[in-house]
């Protein structure tokens, strides 16, 4: 039988004993609470950088990472959006507090090992959703830096939050996880190993397995731990993931300018009817959004959101999210994967 403890992998001088990645997910959603208690099992805990200076007065990034590094001895990484303002400022941030690895997502990173100060241990790994994007990155690292990027994050068109794809894309029944994986296996493979992590639909340990079966090292999984304990939203926002039914899944259009996951809601339909576009911008959080031409402003709707308040706000998922069924302590979750991966129990 296939064992769970049987895959451990690493990237450079870190290692994990098991197969798991646990999604960034911003705002306030994974902090030091849930990738503390991910990565003391064993997985790769992940801080989401996104919006912790809007959130309350004075909480940051750096102080996530102390916190979390006082929980566990275990791998801690921060996800950071290429597409924030203050992108540059987290990321050297984030080094300085002494991240293991940094998760940049929702653009392209092209510049970002020249943000790494000499004999730094943050590893960098760029979030790409076609081959196309892994080798362009790649090629940029090394052709400028001298840089092979030390793992890379392949999301396929079920994951949660902001998608790397054009809308038809993800109606496409050609654009699967899988073929996007061996696209950029492709591309990347003139560059040497590279551990490949990917993510997207995955929610059982079974489709663990199924992920590892590609040739990657390890799953990134997002929804999953949002009904935990451990998690760092509001009692409000996992009780959303626990009343969904599949038919509440739904694709928007994010002032990002990238589609998203999320849960259906009274406000994304007042958004649909063009109730909630904002008058100024207050936060300047997103390099790409067009502020008062916004269809609404994501940053108060997901500070709401972590917050409690639903009426004014919504919840990103992945498209297995509705699957949720009760809260338990992540501990108990890695058990049940454990399970899972050892049965075949997909989703």
């Amino acid at each position: 039988m296939r064992k769970w403890e049987d895959h451990a992998w690493s990237i450079g001088d870190l290692t994990m004993a098991l197969p798991v990645v646990q999604g960034g997910m911003g705002v306030g959603i994974s902090l030091s609470g849930l990738a503390s208690a991910v990565a003391e099992q064993g997985g790769l805990g992940v801080i989401s950088a996104t919006g912790l200076d809007f959130m309350e007065p004075g909480r940051s990034v750096a102080k996530e990472i102390y916190a979390a590094k006082e929980k566990t001895d275990g791998v801690i990484g921060v996800n950071i959006m290429v597409a924030l303002s203050d992108f540059e400022k987290l990321v050297r941030e984030s080094i300085a507090a002494g991240a293991d690895i940094l998760f940049a997502g929702a653009g392209l990173p092209l510049e970002l090992p020249g943000l790494l100060p000499a004999g730094t241990k943050t590893k960098i790994a760029p979030i790409v959703s076609s081959g196309k994007a892994a080798k362009l990155i790649a090629k940029r690292w090394q052709s400028r830096f001298g840089y092979t990027p030390d793992a890379v994050v392949v999301e396929g068109p079920l994951a949660g939050g902001h998608l790397g794809f054009k809308p038809d894309d993800l109606t496409d029944p050609s654009c699967t996880l899988e073929s996007i994986v061996r696209d950029v296996q492709r591309e990347l493979a003139p560059f040497g190993p590279i551990p490949l992590i990917a993510g997207g639909g995955v929610y059982y340990g079974g489709d663990i397995a199924n992920v590892l079966d590609l040739g990657v090292c390890a799953a990134q999984l997002g929804s999953r731990f949002v009904t935990t304990d451990e998690c760092d939203a509001s009692p409000e926002f996992k009780q959303a993931y626990i009343r969904a039914g599949e038919d509440d899944v739904q694709l928007i259009a994010s002032p990002v300018g990238l589609p998203g996951r999320a849960f259906r809601s009274d406000f994304l339909n007042a958004v649909a009817r063009g109730d909630k576009r904002p008058e100024f911008c207050e936060f300047n959080c997103l390099t790409p959004c067009p502020k008062t031409e916004a269809p609404y402003c994501i940053c108060h709707a997901l500070i709401n959101a972590y917050r409690g308040r639903m009426d004014e706000a919504f919840v990103f998922t992945g498209a297995k999210g509705y699957l949720a069924q009760e809260i338990l302590p992540v501990a108990d979750v890695f058990r049940l994967l454990k399970e899972e991966f050892e049965s075949g129990r997909v989703s």
